[in-house]
């Protein structure tokens, strides 16, 4: 079957152009808009990738990462941000993040081919 995606990031407009570009490149994709919707919908459903926004209402990316550990759930994070700060993004990868892109420098179908880098 198609591999699912879980989209978690706040701007809508954004959420829902990754959708949509997921899905048309062949993937199952879902938007969920802050981080206790993410780590909802991670642990009822199992997804295959995780896109995870860093700066989120409620529950931020790091928030997110951190209550994957706790609750175990596997599933692989490319994360999002606007932060390029080295430490930043250093944290993310030691919480487990797989991979990150820069959403300023990345256009969506940069976002594509790093999702393919893991997914295939």
């Amino acid at each position: 079957g198609k591999k699912k995606i879980l989209i978690a990031e706040d701007e809508k407009p954004m959420a829902h152009a990754l959708e949509l570009k997921l899905k048309n490149s062949g993937y199952e994709a879902k938007a969920v808009f802050d981080g206790f919707q993410a780590l909802e919908e991670l642990s009822n459903t199992k997804y295959d990738l995780l896109l995870l926004d860093l700066m989120m209402p409620k529950l931020d990316g790091f928030g997110v990462l951190e209550g994957m550990k706790e609750k175990k759930i596997k599933t692989p994070v490319i994360v999002a941000t606007n932060l390029s700060q080295e430490g930043d993004i250093k944290k993310a990868k030691e919480l487990g993040a797989k991979d990150y892109f820069v959403k300023s420098d990345t256009p969506i179908s940069g976002v594509i081919d790093h999702v393919k880098k893991i997914l295939g």
